[in-house]
């Protein structure tokens, strides 16, 4: 196949065109069959034959009013007549729609031209758009019909990859500044002790114990990287899990004062990724709370929520926190106080990997902060599908793992 026919076969005008025109002859050719059913069906009405040349006629000449010519004669040239003019209507009308077919080639041409124009302008429009202009959008005018359709569900396709493109920059951007601090801190205590040629085995062990922490770190951040990572990309196994019990298994055991009130919440997800979701939240809010003896505390609820979750109810003493700040917290890499600074408050990672379990889950997460310091967290997972009510539910069977 040439290049042209090639063409031609790929071309959505040039389909739109042979459509166009097929159409119309199939159309036309059908109209001029019901014309000619009608014209050869049609009951024959009064005739008046004033002459007709022929041999074998007297006078050479045919005079239908005359009272000696035969009846089978007159309807003879009658027939003979309405024949040639069927014929004549057959040949004249087949002509015409041929005409008609080459011009709907051009007008079909021209119509299919104007029907694509919008998608011309989107395609010229899509191909300028890349990873580093995400910010413009094809914004076709017009009415609200199926083309503008098509180009307002780009647009918001284009939308929701930049962000996931200035999401993923702004991330990249943090978990390389949060790994490049230990590693500048392990070579600083090596160099340090290196450049002391009277180190003693205390000073080198000293040291050592200080790059062995720093090693840690770094291995803390990147399972908390890869568990982020593991959220964001949705489950791969769903069991029947208890939130109750995995609460009951992490309650602080040390620190500020734990009040908990446990009912039943089955829930139907991946195991390991709820626990570490109840183990963030939890060190989270031991974590950020007042100091030793100032008398810190916190709460802990599992149950029903209103609108029929799972849900789970983490509130804690703390700081004051700004209530615009709340939900920036979900954010990864995201501490109170100066940006990007290290401090030994965690990695900045525990509440944006909740938030990814959470969606991962198809639940909802909330943070709203308390007036007198500190912060509630509320979450809600969608319920074991055909488990019982909490009030019905034996904690044990509960706490079991088990198809729902």
């Amino acid at each position: 196949m040439t290049g042209s026919a090639q063409w031609f076969a790929r071309s959505i005008r040039w389909r739109l065109t042979l459509l166009y025109s097929a159409l119309f002859v199939a159309a036309g050719a059908l109209l001029l069959a019901f014309v000619y059913f009608l014209a050869a069906h049609s009951e024959s009405g009064a005739r008046t034959v004033t002459s007709v040349q022929g041999p074998g006629l007297s006078g050479g000449a045919l005079d239908p009013a005359d009272p000696g010519t035969p009846a089978a004669t007159i309807n003879a040239v009658a027939e003979i007549l309405r024949e040639g003019q069927l014929h004549d209507l057959l040949v004249e009308g087949a002509v015409a729609l041929a005409v008609m077919a080459l011009a709907s080639l051009a007008l079909g041409w021209l119509m299919a031209g104007r029907v694509l124009a919008p998608l011309r302008t989107m395609t010229a429009a899509a191909r300028r758009i890349s990873a580093d202009n995400l910010h413009e959008r094809l914004a076709v005018p017009g009415p609200d019909d199926e083309l503008k359709a098509v180009a307002d569900t780009f647009d918001d396709v284009l939308a929701r990859l930049e962000g996931a493109f200035e999401a993923q920059r702004q991330f990249v951007a943090n978990a390389s500044h949060e790994l490049r601090t230990p590693l500048t801190l392990q070579q600083t205590i090596v160099d340090v002790t290196l450049a002391d040629p009277d180190a003693r085995a205390p000073e080198l062990r000293a040291a050592l114990l200080r790059v062995r922490a720093a090693g840690q770190e770094q291995e803390r951040l990147i399972e908390a990287l890869l568990t982020l990572a593991r959220s964001q990309r949705g489950l791969e196994r769903r069991e029947s899990v208890d939130l109750a019990a995995i609460v009951r298994e992490h309650l602080p055991r040390s620190g500020p004062r734990v009040e908990a009130r446990l009912e039943s919440a089955p829930v139907l997800g991946d195991p390991q990724l709820v626990e570490r979701l109840v183990v963030n939240l939890t060190e989270n809010a031991v974590r950020h709370n007042l100091p030793a003896g100032e008398g810190g505390w916190v709460t802990v609820w599992t149950g029903t929520d209103a609108a029929g979750r799972a849900g789970l109810r983490i509130e804690n003493s703390g700081p004051v926190i700004p209530a615009d700040r709340a939900e920036g917290l979900f954010q990864p890499f995201r501490r109170l106080g100066p940006e990007r600074v290290r401090s030994r408050d965690g990695l900045g990672l525990g509440l944006s990997i909740v938030a990814a379990v959470v969606a991962a889950h198809g639940g909802r997460v909330l943070a709203r902060t308390r007036p007198r310091g500190g912060l509630v967290v509320e979450v809600g997972l969608p319920r074991c599908p055909g488990a019982p009510p909490a009030t019905t539910m034996e904690p044990e069977v509960a706490a079991a793992r088990r198809g729902c």
